[in-house]
């Protein structure tokens, strides 16, 4: 059987590519992928990692000088499981299909795995990093490549977080959240009333100090906590502007802030995150040079 289905297409509009339409449109994709159980993953590089990471495709969209690239990457996957279809088209037509520029011309409609459970994604972790309604695509996607490159062990997002499955969120991660274990809470920072634990209240339960980070006026410095840091360590980083809720800094256990020079009070959030989980990163992890 061959391993690839391919697919000539000069015509834009073929009803065949609905998966690729209109990929601009950040809301209506938001809904969308979900529900239909897809994501979709640019170029050959994000494509290599998820198929590293065993998710499926569905469809690719390339142009023909980046088609022996993606063949080899996909008969290597699994030359005995049913053929992918692969969609050739010039760059004209695959910018009139997707309405952007298509970053080294390949593009996949890859199937979503479930999400797994939080307790699963707990499970053996010692460093943890929560999102707190982060809702730029970039930042989700650069606090993700940020968390893989410092051996953070999971990767947790609130209800209302940007999907770190999103093209641009993938695209900015350089496919590194196929990487690192990630799920989403259902509730934060706490759960329902007599329900399970969730939020805040299942990091506890798991043996986590979770620490805010926020500018506030009873945080300790982050040398303060990296010189002496817990053995299960959760950081909790705010949304872009307006930080971290209120509530959320209450219910942790302690307030971190990050020191810095020239009048600077705040980093971007994905800065943030590269900064205080390499300062609290585990010695003799896999960040650590031999």
């Amino acid at each position: 059987m061959p391993a690839l289905d391919l697919v000539p297409l000069t015509d834009p509009h073929d009803e065949r590519l609905a998966d690729y339409v209109a990929l601009t449109d950040v809301a209506l994709r938001s809904r969308h992928e979900p529900e239909k159980g897809l994501y979709i993953a640019e170029s050959s590089t994000v494509l290599g990692r998820a198929l590293a990471a065993g998710h499926r495709p569905r469809s690719v969209l390339v142009s023909p000088r980046w088609l022996p690239d993606l063949r080899a990457m996909l008969e290597a996957r699994d030359p005995d499981g049913e053929p992918v279809r692969v969609y050739v088209a010039d760059p004209p037509v695959l910018e009139a299909i997707t309405g952007f520029h298509v970053h080294r011309g390949a593009l996949a409609a890859m199937h979503r795995p479930p999400l797994p459970s939080v307790a699963s994604v707990l499970e053996g972790a010692r460093r943890v990093a929560v999102l707190e309604d982060v809702v730029d695509h970039t930042n989700v996607g650069a606090a993700m490549r940020a968390c893989a490159a410092m051996g953070v062990d999971a990767v947790l997002v609130t209800p209302s977080c940007a999907d770190p499955l999103y093209r641009r969120a993938i695209r900015v991660s350089m496919g590194t959240v196929f990487q690192v274990p990630w799920t989403r809470f259902e509730h934060w920072p706490h759960g329902p009333r007599g329900g399970a634990a969730d939020g805040v209240e299942l990091l506890h339960e798991r043996g986590f100090t979770v620490a805010a980070l926020a500018l506030d006026d009873e945080s300790v410095g982050l040398d303060d906590l990296a010189a002496d840091p817990p053995a299960r360590l959760a950081l909790v980083f705010g949304t872009e502007g307006d930080g971290l809720k209120r509530q959320t800094i209450a219910a942790c256990d302690l307030t971190v802030r990050i020191p810095m020079a020239g009048g600077v009070d705040s980093l971007n959030v994905a800065s943030a995150v590269a900064v205080a989980t390499w300062a609290t990163r585990r010695v003799g992890s896999r960040t650590e040079s031999p």
